[in-house]
């Protein structure tokens, strides 16, 4: 199948919100053979910081999944409403690099429909394949606030412990566009991030920043220290308010880094997270 069209499937997701329900379905959506577009990804990797390499960014594959993950999320036997829905958490196996001329297939799906004291969670899950073995997979964690799982559902955690980090290792100013110029490169134009005035109609008091392009900036900023295979795994924590000034603390932990992103002078948390070399 072709990759799906972000914008109408957010404006499907706007029209059929209500009267969801029931359990997860067991639909799969794959697209095979996708060739990575060298310009889109010279503008990814623009924006999130990442060096050309001639290799895909770590977070990168989340953007050829994500089309899927939403059209599966506006199918109507989706039991969650796309709108509203909140990512708290996002883990990333790489086995491999992947270069950026690769023919890669991409395979989604959703599964562990679990219970959360704010409501109900469910993960969007993306295997990424090149040659028939798989290279990258991705788990991204959604909460539904105020909505309740099936009987007999777990728990669910989503938060991720890390060390100390009191020491800022960079300071990034967040520019005020920064959610519309990701989602030009990204396709996600969910408008949280676009503008105030569309941030507002969801409760916020201001645009807020992407998780994924904090996590992908994050990321960028240990490239080339990062080994062949290892695993990422972050929880987004207090929304970034766009405009920002946020700092990046990092810590050698485990074998690999525990990472937190916060708001400068001992600010919030936004992200916190931890490598770990596979």
């Amino acid at each position: 199948m072709t990759a799906p069209s972000l914008p109408r499937l957010f404006l499907r997701a706007a029209l059929t919100a209500r009267g969801r329900g029931g359990a997860l379905p067991g639909t799969r959506l794959a697209r095979a053979g996708v060739a990575v577009d060298p310009a889109r990804l010279a503008a990814y990797s623009a924006v999130c910081g990442f060096p050309l390499t001639g290799e895909l960014p770590v977070t990168f594959p989340h953007v050829l999944a994500f089309p899927l993950q939403t059209a599966l999320m506006t199918e109507r036997a989706f039991p969650l409403a796309l709108p509203g829905l909140v990512h708290v958490r996002q883990q990333i196996s790489v086995v491999r690099p992947i270069g950026a001329g690769e023919p890669l297939d991409v395979e989604v799906w959703a599964e562990r429909f679990a219970t959360h004291r704010r409501g109900a969670t469910v993960d969007l899950c993306a295997a990424v394949s090149a040659g028939g073995a798989e290279v990258w997979r991705g788990r991204s964690t959604y909460l539904a606030r105020g909505a309740t799982a099936p009987d007999g559902a777990p728990e669910t955690d989503v938060d991720v412990p890390v060390g100390a980090l009191d020491r800022a290792s960079a300071r990034w100013r967040v520019s005020a566009d920064a959610g519309r110029r990701y989602a030009r490169v990204s396709g996600d134009v969910n408008p949280i991030h676009l503008s105030a005035l569309s941030a507002r109609a969801f409760g916020f008091p201001r645009a807020i920043a992407h998780g994924m392009w904090v996590e992908a900036r994050a990321l960028a900023a240990l490239s080339g220290r990062l080994p062949d295979a290892f695993t990422v795994d972050v929880a987004f924590r207090k929304p970034l308010l766009l405009p920002s000034t946020v700092e990046l603390a990092t810590v050698r932990a485990g074998g690999g880094w525990d990472l937190a992103v916060h708001g400068s002078h001992a600010g919030p948390d936004h992200l916190v997270g931890t490598i770990r070399l596979d």
